[in-house]
């Protein structure tokens, strides 16, 4: 059954499916609705709440289905009011061939003005959709009937031109009748074929038939006298209705739907054509008129369910059949007339009609008639009509007759004789008519330059600077690209080219003469679900360089050639519409961009279509401005408009005649930029060097402060905006170049240069002094408290020696391998040569310390292939950070760091006073607010006070004060966050209220939408929010004026009225803010942070926190509940987000709430259940309970029984950290110790409660129990659920301490700066690995436990227990004797270990295992290091005579032994060649093993967060004595302050010492492409790891200093030999 026959009320789950399908939902919310059982009388009363809250819909999606509901219920009331009426149809049909009095043949009608009724032919012949009932089609009716005839009480009333339609992706032809359902479409409301919503409808039949609104429009003929080639129709638009003769001159219009005879064949068509044309035209030459006939309009005056004058359009295979059809004037008219006929009858001009749902081509044929004085004066004319004979199958020609137009129709002439004597009165008239047509007095012509200026700057004098632009273009002609200048200075954001040949010989190719652009193509824009939308800006570079997107193909690019228009539909129109969609409704929000339209050649279809797209996307068309030279163009573009517009509309935005070079010229006028701007950089030779547009583009990452910076500003923008510069300035805005420039040219008044400035510049010019120590790259750091000015030093600093260094500031969020190869070019760019370059200053904003050494690393690796000579300065690389602290910062590098703080020196003040004064002169202390604050020095009292006065009288239910409520909390908790201008007229409902005014041109309504913003504000609103564009997006937002002022305002407003926990919870509920889509990533990352960002003194904070500030301010001063219940809320609100299940665990445990943590760690595993991050917070919930459990036993009740429970909470504590552990070594993006950290501090934990109940009766029964079979009787039952896994305590404890041993002995124990990281961190993990091995083998350590025989005879179980207990077991251990300060008695601990491992040798007789045996060797280089007058030692020969023990092969060697390998056969100088040779190979083949270990254990974890740690250095001596630790060489430096110390070390200072070289011995070698290679005997080359690869230089012979770690040899130093020389 059809839907349509059906109340809404009674259709089904799957009927609404499909009806929403049609209405073009997406899928995803199809589905959720269809699960959420949504029938016909919900779809009735659903509201936008449910939409948003049941399925998470987007704005856009619920408009679209409320308002059709809504057109739908409305359609249905108004067709059952007109239910009972009664419409007699018209029945009558045409019987081809057969004579019949009622129905005459063609052309044997007795009155030939009935003809056109009759070859409409029947009701059958053109099946009408009725303008209140649809058609009914779906492609299982097949040939069958394609419309249900409406039964007789169901008469729509005729001037309703309104009503639901059924949407059919096909026409059906009827093979009875042979006529077309003309299908009806709403603008924007479906897909046409090949789209996705038709595949979705194709696979799914019960989707095909759906129910949508839809309006038939009024629109303008075709301008008399016009090649129909620069027009078009729209399918089902009304023409004005036939006119009669008027003045003559303007034409009369006649309607024929030929609907039926376009189908004919040629003969019968042409007949029938030149029949009706004739008959007309004779109409008008003996009538005097102009006129034209239009073919393809319904002419109907019957009910027919069309409209009068409705376009219909018909299918015209061939058009030569049209022309060729007025051949029959020479055998209609007498010879010496046929001339005059030709020359007043005009050949046909077929104006194509646009059906945008349809890929069927049809036309409404027109001829017009221009009956000119010169050639019919005194002439009546008379026709023979054709007509097509069925019984001779030939044409025939009546009768004379004489026509002429009364009113709207053509009719034969009653009185021939009287028609004849008037015919010199029509002569007069239209000559009379043709004198005025010539003398009439020409069009003014419209200010079309102001019009232009106006629709570009919205009234204001020029463009403004950041504003984007989106063009649409089709082919520029060659005249036209001369006169591109005022493209090149617009922001132009992206091109829809539709000229196919653009990169070769059109706009694209003049434009990328001037700028960087990226080329793309539609499908380019089809974002993929794994990237979010600021990932897929990164990737498209949008923003950074114009995005040319080639709409129609490039027929320079194999594959991608231009297509005809058919196949544009089938294969691009949907990639337009993604497209289209990912940058008006995701990118870019309104008021941010102008869209225009430029028209330089004949429009087509697809370019039309995409206006109407773009139209639809952007929701109106304020911000779309259509420019043509040609009236011709524009028109087709205008008649097409209409279908889905206001005529008003289309040409208020429209600049229509004006050449395009008047075009450019205007423009660049009102640009506030000069054409074709000059930029210029310093050079090496002190003079300076153009810097063109498209290479400072494609050093995207930087932005490029050249030497005229600000020079090209227009006198005009200067004087017009240096007021509002100044202003938000010393609001609280951001300093940006312009301020200084102003000050510089003396347009305002001097920046105030802080005294650390003049700091700065001194440690500048320090650097820049050439000396043969210098460095190639200098690093300087600012520190600066959140608000106190350090961004303009440094940006101070980069304005006044721009004209010296090449100076740029590195632009966020691009990855340092990107940046370094953009500063290198720059610092090369127009450079003779490589050597010689002016350095670079790179200042780099809120950045960690890793980025800085990566991107310090990334300029030395670039600096040391190009072979830059030694002492040459390169860059200089200045970063400033906010730090709550900065004076600590400054102490731990005085050198390098300087500080900014809020407070001022006296020299300080007395400049801001003075400032002040001036300012207020100028400006109200309220426009000035931060500076204020700034010259207080922001104190405690002054900021107390102000805010207090700023609050006072407040309204606090209005919601500006709520708005004012969110963005404190968020300015206060998350550092340089802010709100989105968007989301905030969203939550003041300021939105339904600006679409009021969409008829405004875009940058009128932007004004005007920035004045509606700003007056929506209450008073304490405009004051206390500072308004900030980004530069790149040109996105507004608002943030409070200061962080301090933020932090004041939120403890004020909330002090008698809410805690803050409500007003976060109010701030998270907030589906306004939440769902709204412009700046959403941005929102959300900030709401995110709120919640669960934790600070961290290494990321600027001022502390290290457990949970984000907000949730731990909760905690401390509301309550814990308070906490969880906000962090639930934010779980709920994040889609159940893992992470935030995995905090609400910590939070649950900290506060000793241990059953609601577990079920939040196990929500969290359960749904992550390999991230060993969250698996570790799952072993922490059972190890804190256990720890809690534990805590509560008294001594005297330690039973078996009592702890049970205590044991069952260890046992899954550490079952936990085992499945951390194998989560993190399966991890190869992350590493995490903590599950090995964690189990052995659990299991130690677990021993030591074992060791204090009465459980066992001594030491030796617990150890017994744990290390073999026994089971006590007293634990068999109690304990019986984890015997087993108590017996593997032991190994479990053993495998994680040597995991740590191995990890710590190849990387460096830097403290990490991640967050994952943090939970009950080991900060000293060396001490602690000893502190536990000692723990670990005194618990293990008794005679008779190891051994089923009870014997006091030590067992090498009970040896290995012993060797922990003293501080060995693993290689880590026995080094850190080295560099225990504490221990006092390093050589007799080490000669105790060396008897222990001596003693178990004899043990196991002589076949001790890899890892006893290379600890036994590690402990004797270890004691060599500390005496080597030990009698326990052994001499280096021994050690290499034990090593033989290892296994042959190399590959089943552990990385322990082969580490010691290579230092105990490292060839030494009184070694013979041979024995040098074999011991070379000897460590070559085992470095080749080490190496591929160590890259298994780096995994792809950066080099930076996992740098390889040097044990050891070749050192002068021989012997053991050749091996050096590395704490000996650091004692070099011992008598330095720290500070002194690290920077030594840092700049390779600390190698260049006269102890050092006396130490280690210098080695020789060469380098090649990067690597090095060390000399060894008969030519045999060891190529060694350089320690610092960018400062190895290329292809020189050079010496270094040799260190070993668990990677292979390292060189260090490496050295050019005749520069050391």
């Amino acid at each position: 059954m059809d839907i349509i026959k059906l109340p809404i009320e009674k259709w089904t789950e799957d009927q609404v499916s499909s009806w929403l399908c049609g209405i073009g939902v997406k899928e995803k919310y199809i589905s959720k609705l269809y699960d959420e059982e949504v029938d016909g009388p919900v779809l009735r009363d659903i509201t936008e709440d449910y939409l948003v809250n049941k399925t998470g819909m987007k704005s856009g999606q619920v408009f679209l289905i409320l308002r059709n509901r809504d057109l739908l219920i409305q359609s249905i009331k108004k067709t059952e009011m007109v239910k009972g009426k009664h419409q007699q149809l018209t029945t009558k049909k045409i019987s081809v061939g057969q004579e019949d009095a009622e129905e005459p043949q063609i052309g044997e009608t007795e009155n030939p003005s009935m003809l056109g009724k009759n070859i409409l032919g029947s009701q059958k012949d053109i099946e009408r959709p009725k303008q209140q009932y649809p058609i009914i089609a779906n492609k299982n009716t097949g040939g069958q009937k394609a419309a249900e005839e409406p039964q007789p009480d169901q008469t729509p009333p005729e001037e309703d031109t309104q009503g639901p339609f059924v949407v059919s992706k096909k026409i059906l032809d009827s093979q009875k009748n042979v006529s077309k359902t003309i299908q009806k479409c709403p603008t924007a409301a479906i897909e046409t074929l090949g789209s996705k919503d038709s595949a979705e409808c194709k696979a799914n039949p019960a989707k095909e038939t759906v129910v949508m609104p839809f309006t038939k429009r009024d629109c303008k003929r075709r301008p008399f006298g016009k090649e129909g080639i620069h027009f078009t129709y729209i399918m089902s638009n009304v023409l004005q209705p036939e006119t009669g003769i008027s003045d003559l001159i303007s034409p009369c219009h006649e309607y024929k739907s030929f609907a039926i005879a376009a189908k004919l064949d040629r003969p019968r068509l042409q007949a029938k054509f030149a029949r009706e044309i004739l008959k007309f035209g004779t109409g008008c030459m003996n009538i005097r008129s102009n006129g034209t006939i239009h073919f393809g309009v319904m002419d109907s005056r019957e009910d027919t369910g069309y409209i009068h004058g409705e376009i219909i359009g018909i299918l015209v295979p061939d058009k030569d059949i049209y022309v060729d059809a007025l051949d029959h004037i020479e055998r209609s008219y007498s010879r010496s007339h046929a001339e005059d006929v030709r020359r007043c009858i005009r050949p046909p001009e077929f104006i194509e009609v646009t059906d945008i749902y349809t890929d069927e081509k049809r036309y409404v044929v027109e001829v017009d008639i221009v009956p000119q004085l010169s050639i019919v004066k005194n002439i009546v004319y008379t026709v023979r009509l054709p007509n097509f004979n069925e019984k001779t199958n030939k044409v025939i020609h009546e009768k004379d007759a004489i026509f002429c137009r009364v009113g709207a129709t053509t009719k034969p002439v009653d009185d021939p004789i009287e028609f004849c004597q008037r015919v010199s009165t029509r002569d007069a008239q239209r000559e009379a008519a043709e004198n005025r047509q010539c003398v009439t007095m020409p069009k003014v012509s419209p200010d079309l330059g102001r019009k232009l200026v106006m629709l570009i700057t919205g009234g204001k004098t020029y463009i403004e600077k950041g504003k984007w632009f989106i063009l649409v273009t089709n082919k520029f002609r060659s005249e036209h690209l001369s006169s591109i200048d005022f493209l090149l200075n617009m922001r132009i954001f992206c091109v829809f080219d539709f000229d196919s040949d653009s990169n070769v010989c059109g706009l694209c190719h003049e434009y990328l003469k001037h700028h960087a652009a990226n080329l793309h193509f539609m499908h380019d824009y089809i974002i993929s679900s794994s990237l979010t939308s600021e990932e897929f800006q990164k990737k498209m570079h949008l923003f950074e360089q114009t995005s040319w997107i080639f709409c129609n193909g490039r027929n320079d690019f194999r594959g991608k050639e231009e297509c005809d228009d058919l196949t544009w539909f089938k294969t691009k129109k949907t990639q337009l519409k993604e497209c289209a969609s990912l940058i008006f409704k995701q990118i870019l929000p309104k008021g941010t961009f102008t869209l225009i339209f430029l028209l330089t050649s004949p429009v087509e279809k697809p370019l039309l279509h995409t206006y109407s797209e773009f139209f639809s996307d952007m929701g109106g068309h304020e911000d779309i401005i259509c420019i043509s030279e040609s009236e011709d163009n524009f028109e087709k573009w205008q008649s097409f408009a209409q279908s889905f517009c206001d005529e008003s509309m289309v040409n208020h935005s429209s600049v229509v005649g004006m050449k395009m070079s008047h075009v450019n010229e205007t423009l660049q006028r009102i640009q506030s930029v000069a054409s074709r701007t000059t930029k210029h950089l310093p050079t090496y030779a002190k003079g300076e060097c153009l810097l063109e547009s498209r290479e400072e583009e494609r050093m995207y990452s930087l932005e490029i402060l050249y030497m005229d910076h600000c020079d090209e500003t227009r006198e005009d923008v200067i004087e017009a905006e240096k007021e509002n510069i100044e202003q938000h300035f010393y609001h609280g805005g951001k300093v940006n170049w312009m301020n200084f420039w102003l000050a510089e040219k003396r347009h305002v008044g001097e920046v105030i240069q802080r005294d650390v400035y003049q700091v700065i510049s001194n440690l500048l010019s320090d650097c820049l002094k050439n000396s043969a120590d210098q460095l190639f790259i200098n690093s300087f750091n600012i520190f600066h408290h959140p608000g106190s000015g350090g961004s303009t030093v440094a940006r101070q600093v980069l304005w006044n020696n721009r004209k010296k260094l090449r100076c740029a500031v590195v632009k966020p969020s691009y990855s340092v391998v990107i940046v370094s190869e953009h500063a290198y070019r720059l610092r090369t760019y127009e450079e003779n040569g490589i050597q010689k370059c002016v350095p670079v200053l790179l200042l780099v904003e809120d950045c960690d310390d890793d980025f800085l050494g990566d991107l310090k690393n990334e300029l030395e690796v670039a600096i040391t292939r190009q072979k830059i000579a030694q002492g040459t300065l390169c860059f200089i690389v200045l970063s400033c950070r906010r730090s709550y602290n900065p004076a600590k910062k400054c102490k731990e590098s005085p050198l390098h760091n300087v500080q900014v703080t809020h407070k001022l020196s006296d020299e300080e003040k007395k400049q801001f006073a003075g400032k002040r004064k001036m300012l207020e002169k100028q400006y109200k202390p309220e426009f000035i607010l931060t500076f204020v604050l700034m010259s207080e020095g922001f104190g405690t009292e002054y900021v107390e006070q102000f805010v207090k006065h700023l609050l006072q009288d407040i309204d606090h239910d209005h919601v500006v004060t709520r708005l004012i409520h969110y963005v404190a909390l968020l300015n206060t908790y998350v550092q340089n966050s802010f709100l989105s201008q968007s989301h905030c007229e969203a939550r003041l409902t300021l939105s339904v209220y600006l679409e009021k005014f969409h008829l405004l041109q875009s940058d009128v309504k932007e004004e005007f939408r920035q004045h509606a913003f700003e007056e929506a504000l209450t008073e304490p609103g405009r004051l206390v929010f500072i308004h900030l564009r980004d530069e790149r997006t040109y996105i507004k937002s608002i943030r409070i004026i200061h962080p301090l002022v933020a932090k004041e305002i939120l403890q004020q407003l909330l002090h008698h009225q809410k805690q803050e926990s409500g007003l976060a919870l109010e701030l998270l509920g907030d589906d306004v803010l939440f769902g709204h889509r412009f700046g959403r990533e941005d929102y959300v990352k900030f709401l995110r942070d709120l919640f669960m960002r934790r600070d961290r003194i290494s990321k600027g904070d001022e502390e290290d926190s457990f949970f984000s500030p907000l949730i731990e301010h909760v905690r401390d001063t509301e309550s814990p509940e308070m906490a969880v219940n906000l962090l639930t809320e934010a779980y709920k609100r994040f889609d159940k987000d893992p992470l935030f299940a995995q905090n609400l665990a910590r939070l649950n445990y900290s506060q000793e709430k241990f059953e609601e943590a577990e079920c939040w760690a196990e929500l969290a595993a359960k749904k992550l259940p390999n991230n060993p991050f969250i698996l570790n917070t799952k072993g922490q919930v059972y190890r804190k309970w256990f720890y809690k459990k534990v805590s509560g036993l008294k001594k005297e009740n330690k039973t078996a029984e009592r702890i049970a429970d205590a044991v069952r909470t260890a046992v899954k504590a550490m079952d936990s950290f085992q499945d951390c552990q194998r989560a993190a070594i399966e991890d190869a993006e992350s590493m995490s110790n903590s599950g090995f950290f964690a189990a052995s501090e659990v299991g130690c934990r677990l021993l030591q409660l074992f060791s204090t109940s009465f459980v066992f009766s001594n030491k030796t029964e617990c150890v017994k129990y744990l290390l073999t079979d026994h089971i006590p009787e007293k634990v068999k039952k109690p304990w019986e659920d984890f015997h087993s896994k108590l017996k593997d305590l032991h190994n479990i404890i053993q495998a994680s301490l040597e995991w740590i041993s191995e990890d710590l002995s190849y990387f460096q124990t830097d403290p990490s700066a991640d967050e994952e990281e943090t939970e009950d961190q080991i900060k000293h993990p060396k001490k602690w690995l000893v502190t536990k091995s000692v723990e670990f083998g005194r618990y293990f350590s008794v005679h008779d436990a190891h051994s089923e025989s009870g014997s006091n005879i030590p067992t090498p179980a009970m040896t290995r227990m012993k060797i922990y207990q003293l501080g060995g077991g693993n290689m880590t251990n026995i080094f850190s004797i080295l560099t225990d300060s504490k221990r006092k008695d390093k050589v007799k601990v080490l000669e105790g270990l060396i008897c222990s491992y001596a003693h178990l040798y004899k043990l196991l007789g002589g076949k001790m295992d890899q890892m006893d045996l290379a600890n036994y060797i590690a402990s004797n280089i270890t004691l060599s290091c500390l005496s080597t007058q030990s009698k326990a030692l052994a001499s280096l020969k021994e050690l290499q005579d034990l090593s033989h023990k290892f296994p042959k092969d190399k590959w089943n060697c552990q990385p322990n032994a082969l580490f010691l390998l290579t230092l105990l056969f490292w060839p030494e100088d009184q070694d013979s060649e041979e024995v040098k040779e074999k011991k070379y190979e000897f460590v070559l083949s085992a470095v080749k093993v080490l190496t591929t270990c160590y890259f298994d254990k780096k995994k792809d974890i950066p080099a930076r967060k996992r740098r390889i740690y040097t044990h050891f250095f070749l050192g002068n001596g021989k012997g053991l004595e050749k091996i050096v630790h590395k704490s000996k060489v650091l004692a070099t430096t011992k008598s330095l302050p720290v500070s002194e110390k690290r920077i030594r070390w840092y700049h390779g200072e600390g190698w260049k010492m006269e102890e050092t070289a006396k130490l280690l011995r210098l080695v020789s070698g060469r380098t090649e492409n990067g690597s090095v290679y060390l000399e060894g005997p008969q030519k045999l080359e060891l190529m060694i790891t350089p320690l610092n690869a960018a400062s190895v230089p290329y292809n020189e012979n050079v010496t270094f200093y040799l260190g070993f770690t668990m990677r292979g040899p390292v060189a260090i130093n490496v050295t050019i030999k005749n520069r050391l020389a």
